[in-house]
């Protein structure tokens, strides 16, 4: 669904938000770009997002907005960052000096601030400040997205389903994209347990734009979350004409329809999934949410006892670009993820190796805080799953289970974690570890009745409990 026109000053004006350029060509790119982030598309009749970003700034190179959003979606993508990568530095500090040079409205200037805190790795500050854009300006997409995917990078997600429902009201089914912000408000009701009420909205969003990919994402989650898994399978089949051209969200949903079959143990089906679609796309984007998704997908078939072959070896030659980056725990743990499962011991001990300094020394970087409680203790739980010292990870991970979400994601990417702990603690040689396994799988029944998953761990903790 393209918006009928692209807004140009005049009509950026009329809206309440004025940008500062006085090229109608670079609004419309603007309104472009921000069109193609929000409805997670390279759309090929504008040009694709990267190709717009480039006719804008050839429009009016001292467009502050533009460099704003293009900036902006770096940063938010996770696989760069300012402190680590000098060409990113050197466009950050043209938008800051642009932004304090120039002429801008209040909104502008504060848009550029908060990329900056963002930068810095200050993203609680940087999300707060586009909740006061949005106080005046409920109607700013771009404010409305990036403190969107800003709580969801820091497994905030009360905070992101109420950031939506507050400015939800202005938005009205004549206004452009609005279905997408229902859906964006479908996944915060997801997120946060609302699962009926999620559906319903993720439904009406999908009535008005059946390729919208964050409500038929938000419908996937439910159905996994609720291991209705008949009904997920039923529904990515059915769908998937309507989202697999959703280039940028369309290896995730393959990874969700890829976990329907883990939980039913169906693991070759898994695997198919997995090399004819989330691997190639993986390899050829290169993006942080597709190598997440690979990573998770091969540790949590591993974990099932399926053999992965040569499949990690591909993963770690994409993840190891980004062995330094530390720019996300969770990115940071998939990452370890795959340098486990590859055997690459070199990767592995430069992931762990810089843990300590960085927790100790984190500066602005809210991340960066958040190691010594939750980075390292997981990343070594990983390490000790990996060679078999179960009651270790046990040890590790049983007492910060509950705020293991402050490292993002959503609920269904975290519950690898889960799944880890409840293994380890079967697996353990500690009586009390096998009692609190069975104890876990007690509790993960009652919020995933008739799970098949749990059903078989269930009867490999009693078969070890009769052992005992």
């Amino acid at each position: 669904m393209a918006p009928v026109c692209l807004k140009d000053c005049k009509a950026w004006q009329d809206a309440g938000m004025t940008l500062s350029t006085t090229s109608n060509e670079a609004c419309k790119l603007f309104d472009a770009t921000l069109y193609q982030y929000v409805t997670w598309t390279n759309d090929k009749s504008m040009g694709g997002i990267e190709g717009c970003l480039k006719k804008m700034k050839a429009a009016d190179p001292n467009f502050v907005m533009g460099h704003v959003i293009s900036n902006g979606l770096e940063l938010i993508g996770t696989g760069r960052s300012p402190l680590l990568d000098k060409d990113l530095e050197k466009e950050f500090k043209v938008m800051s000096d642009m932004a304090k040079t120039q002429q801008l409205t209040e909104r502008e200037t504060m848009h550029a601030a908060a990329l900056e805190m963002f930068a810095k790795g200050n993203i609680p500050a940087a999300a707060e400040m586009w909740e006061q854009i949005l106080q005046d300006h409920p109607l700013d997409l771009l404010a409305i997205k990036f403190a969107h995917d800003s709580y969801f990078y820091l497994g905030q997600q009360t905070q992101m389903r109420d950031s939506i429902a507050r400015i939800l009201p202005y938005w009205t089914p004549s206004t452009p994209l609005s279905s997408y912000v229902k859906g964006m408000h479908s996944f915060g009701l997801l997120e946060t347990n609302f699962y009926d009420e999620a559906l319903k909205v993720a439904n009406e969003a999908l009535a008005v734009d059946q390729k919208d990919c964050w409500s038929v994402h938000t419908v996937a989650h439910v159905h996994e979350m609720k291991a209705d898994i008949e009904e997920g399978l039923s529904f990515m089949k059915q769908t998937e004409n309507n989202w697999k051209g959703g280039d940028m969200l369309a290896c995730h949903i393959y990874w969700h329809w890829a976990l329907y079959f883990i939980e039913k143990g169906e693991y070759e089906a898994a695997l198919t999934l997995y090399d004819k679609y989330l691997a190639p796309i993986c390899i050829a984007s290169g993006s942080m949410l597709d190598i997440v998704d690979n990573s998770s997908l091969l540790h949590r078939l591993q974990m099932e006892g399926v053999k992965i072959g040569k499949r990690w070896d591909d993963v770690v030659q994409v993840t190891k670009k980004h062995t330094k980056d530390h720019i996300l725990i969770f990115n940071d743990l998939h990452f370890l993820m795959s340098s486990l499962g590859a055997k690459d011991h070199e990767m592995t001990a430069q992931l762990l190796q810089p843990l300590k300094e960085l927790s100790e020394f984190p500066g602005e970087s809210y991340q960066h805080s958040l190691i010594g409680e939750l980075g390292r203790p997981l990343s070594q739980a990983l390490v000790e799953f990996d060679s078999g010292n179960y009651d270790k990870v046990v040890e590790l991970m049983y007492p910060i289970r509950y705020k293991i979400v402050n490292i993002g994601g959503s609920n269904a990417q975290r519950d690898v974690f889960n799944q880890v702990l409840i293994r380890a603690a079967i697996n353990s040689n500690t009586k009390s570890h096998n009692n609190l396994a069975r104890s876990l799988l007690i509790e993960r029944d009652v919020l995933r009745p008739n799970s098949p998953m749990t059903e078989r761990l269930m009867r490999k903790a009693s078969a070890v409990h009769t052992l005992l």
